[in-house]
């Protein structure tokens, strides 16, 4: 146990420690950006930041990740905070919190196994794309300056670590290119016309909201969507983690932990959120490896806010744009273009679609969700060739199956007989055909029973011990 916490929170003491400062740093535009995103005031967007990327530093499962406010959350809130108001959302952020959890304790987690490598690399491109897309507005079309210093600051973050590690190359960007801005009296964007930030620390208070079923009707629609669509932005988030670290996580470990620290998230003044992915590169790529950094990300925005709110503010968001950008060409998956050209065409198509959808609805479950769906569809179209054989043996006729006899091969299975055959001792052979669910059982039925009309001896043959007993106690002929 003691071997444990030495290893997740000081074996890397100066890596995570400078790691969290960078992501402190980098959370601020986001969370006030997502605030707006969901017409909430900046500081509920820093607060959530703040209270979340603390509380999973102790009850996560992926040590180096870091969960705050999201963009993908705040779309689903939209609605809620429009109609009802803040304090519906602070409840709906801990219903979606005591959901998580439950979903937690029954190991939702076991799901991740059904999500194809294709989807992930889908996921993680279109993620990347997002990310890009979100730094748009804050350059383009603003003044000659705000490009110039986006270049300078992708120099600095994509040159300096060839020569110099100590400092993780996009804390110095940030350092050196405030204090010329800062110095120089040069007029360009900063963090602090995003919104106005207040130097409060967050207060506990219970959501100020009838207790009644009707408003447990109200919020269970959207604390079940930003539970859902917060889970699987987390488990994918960590098993891209685990690949960028060579490290395994408790992915169980983590749906609770999200779970917890949405529930004490909503207690202070915070929206729901969940593992962010570009948040977690810059950290890993900063050298972030341990609980540490992320407690570092959480702890230093708000001292960032509170003690040096004056500073911050002062912030050119072309500096931090600079640096996301970089974070979405690190994040995007190059070698996907020849894995379109080398992978069969079925995994290509579910890696496009996959992308398409998440960049054009902006939302990651609707892209994943739909991705597996097409997985499935063309697995099953690919298994679901079947082949009967005609044989004759000793006055027997034998049809051999081969292939796997389910409800997407049924049609298949039964046109391929003859059924002109009469008076004959017919056999079919299931040695090299699996019989899966009730409808093979039924297209069986409807075999022997054709055969049978036609004045012939029916025997069944082959079957494996889980399919035998499927047919016996399902088959009526």
């Amino acid at each position: 146990m003691i071997e444990t916490i030495k290893n997740e929170w000081f074996s890397n003491i100066r890596g995570d420690i400078l790691s969290g400062i960078v992501v402190a740093l980098a959370l601020i535009p986001e969370a006030i950006a997502f605030s707006i995103i969901a017409g909430v005031d900046p500081m509920i967007g820093l607060y959530a930041s703040f209270c979340i990327a603390v509380v999973i530093s102790f009850v996560g499962g992926r040590p180096g990740m870091i969960s705050a406010a999201t963009g993908a959350m705040a779309l689903l809130m939209l609605p809620l905070v429009r109609d009802h108001g803040l304090e519906y959302l602070l409840a709906a952020t801990i219903l979606t919190g005591v959901i998580q959890l439950i979903l937690g304790v029954c190991k939702i987690a076991k799901l991740m196994k059904f999500i194809p490598r294709a989807v992930m690399i889908g996921f993680v491109n279109a993620l990347a794309i997002l990310i890009f897309l979100a730094q748009v507005p804050h350059f383009v079309g603003i003044s000659t300056l705000t490009y110039i210093f986006v270049a300078i600051t992708l120099l600095i973050v994509y040159i300096v670590p060839r020569f110099f590690r100590t400092i993780p190359a996009p804390l110095i960007a940030i350092i050196l290119l405030t204090a010329v801005v800062i110095y120089g009296n040069i007029d360009l964007r900063t963090v602090g016309d995003l919104g106005e930030i207040s130097k409060t620390l967050p207060v506990f208070l219970i959501p100020d909201i009838p207790f009644s079923l009707e408003t447990f009707l109200i919020i269970l629609p959207y604390s079940f969507a930003l539970a859902i669509v917060g889970l699987l932005e987390s488990l994918l988030t960590a098993s891209i983690v685990d690949d960028m670290t060579d490290t395994e996580s408790d992915k169980h470990r983590e749906s609770r932990g999200q779970g917890i620290s949405n529930i004490i998230n909503g207690f202070f003044s915070g929206m729901a959120g969940c593992a962010m992915i570009g948040q977690s590169v810059i950290n890993v790529k900063s050298g972030g490896r341990g609980r540490l950094s992320t407690f570092v990300a959480g702890a230093f925005l708000m001292f960032l806010i509170i003690v040096l709110g004056d500073l911050v503010v002062q912030i050119p968001m072309p500096v931090l744009v600079g640096i996301m950008i970089m974070v979405s060409i690190g994040t995007f998956d190059w070698s996907s273009f020849t894995y379109l050209v080398k992978a069969p065409k079925s995994d290509a198509t579910v890696m496009l679609v996959t992308v398409i959808i998440v960049v054009a609805t902006k939302d990651l479950s609707k892209g994943v969700i739909a991705g597996v769906i097409l997985s499935a569809i063309f697995f099953v179209a690919k298994i679901s060739k079947i082949k009967v054989t005609q044989l004759e043996r000793k006055e027997k006729i034998v049809f051999q199956v081969s292939g796997q006899l389910f409800f997407a091969s049924v049609e298949s299975f039964v046109e391929a007989f003859d059924y002109k055959i009469k008076n004959q001792h017919i056999v079919i052979d299931f040695t090299d055909a699996p019989v899966w669910d009730d409808s093979a059982v039924s297209a069986i039925d409807k075999v022997v029973v054709k055969y049978r009309e036609n004045n012939n001896k029916v025997n069944i043959e082959g079957l494996n011990e889980s399919s035998r007993k499927m047919v016996d106690r399902l088959a009526v002929s």
